[in-house]
């Protein structure tokens, strides 16, 4: 084992603080990284607040790491040191069912590992990226493009992938609208992303405080949620609405402006439940759907579109020491619009 700094939730709840954690060994089919920065996500502040269910203390949240490799496994075949790599949200599945051989570890029927929060197969707890450096797999390790610097690069690796997936699942692109629901970490990367795919992209937030960031961004238009002028002028509007909002919605408003055949996705994770008329969607066959992260041959991909497009997150550096405010800063919404940790600072 080897020891690394990190900072870590001692409890629920409790303010994050800077202590040492123990690292595997490298193994066979391992990398070591050397982690330069990890992104603050919503659903760290979740996680370490229990916000959905029981987690696992003492806690090292953090599944947006960029860094380079500086050890490799005797076994290892896809990475070298020096390597630029990225980690996202999981480090392991069970690699055996029909899930994880279409590429779709994501939704591994047999129990996906996350990077932090969960117990791996060796049966020791996961830490995630607020440290120092972290081993995984090297099957579940992506390469960051040289297109995209380290630090705008780590958000990529959940807001990035988060929003891509299911982008161009539901075929954003030219002749499409779509509405990007929310604009802070997940958002804004959808904008960006669906922009890219060639979709005509409206914003959906809830006042048009940021709406010259949106537009620059990529958005054609962009509507505040708070006006009820709002939901009759787009009424059937969009093909696809994509939901980074983490708070409860009225989904029968929302599902309101959608086309015949439309889709409202959801890729916020509320920690309360949401109510539904059905007849929402009964009329007009439209879909409610959710999606989650991406498997890591889509992480990939996304990554090397993102280096194609020049696409890169709209971050705010900070030291470790920062944390806590950060995660402050975050629930009031007032980041623009990923917090990413400068690990140099652990």
């Amino acid at each position: 084992m080897t020891t690394v700094a990190a900072y870590a939730a001692p409890s629920a709840k409790a303010p994050l603080e800077r202590t040492t954690i123990e690292r595997r060994e490298v193994r066979e089919f391992d990398v070591l990284i050397d982690i330069k920065f990890a992104g603050i996500c919503h659903s760290d502040i979740h996680q370490a607040r229990e916000g959905w269910g029981e987690a696992i203390f003492p806690m090292v949240p953090g599944h947006e790491i960029a860094g380079v490799v500086t050890e490799v496994g005797p076994g290892v075949t896809k990475f070298a040191v020096g390597d630029r790599v990225g980690v996202g949200c999981l480090v392991d599945s069970c690699r055996e069912c029909d899930n994880c051989k279409a590429g779709l570890e994501q939704y591994c029927t047999g129990g996906s590992v996350g990077t932090y929060n969960a117990i791996g197969k060796d049966g020791e707890p996961t830490y995630g990226g607020y440290a120092e450096k972290i081993v995984v797999d090297e099957n579940y390790v992506v390469r960051i493009p040289d297109g995209l610097a380290l630090d705008v690069a780590a958000p990529l690796l959940c807001a990035g992938i988060t929003t891509y997936s299911p982008l161009r699942h539901w075929n954003a692109g030219p002749g499409k609208k779509v509405a990007v629901l929310g604009m802070g970490g997940l958002g804004h990367m959808g904008v960006k992303i669906a922009h890219a795919l060639g979709a005509e992209v409206t914003v959906l937030s809830q006042s048009l405080r940021k709406k010259d960031d949106g537009l620059k961004l990529g958005a054609a238009h962009y509507y505040a949620t708070s006006d009820p002028k709002t939901f009759e002028e787009l009424a059937g509007t969009f093909d696809l609405i994509l939901s980074t909002v983490s708070a409860p919605l009225d989904l029968d408003a929302y599902l309101a402006l959608l086309r015949t055949d439309g889709a409202f996705v959801n890729v916020g994770a509320p920690e309360e439940p949401v109510a539904l008329n059905l007849f929402s969607v009964i009329g007009g066959r439209k879909t409610l759907a959710g999606s989650g992260i991406g498997g890591i041959q889509e992480t990939q991909e996304m990554l090397d579109f993102c280096a194609e497009h020049g696409l890169g997150a709209e971050i705010e550096l900070i030291s470790a020491s920062e944390i806590n405010d950060a995660y402050e800063r975050v629930l009031a919404s007032d980041v623009r619009y990923r917090f990413v940790i400068d690990t140099a600072t652990i």
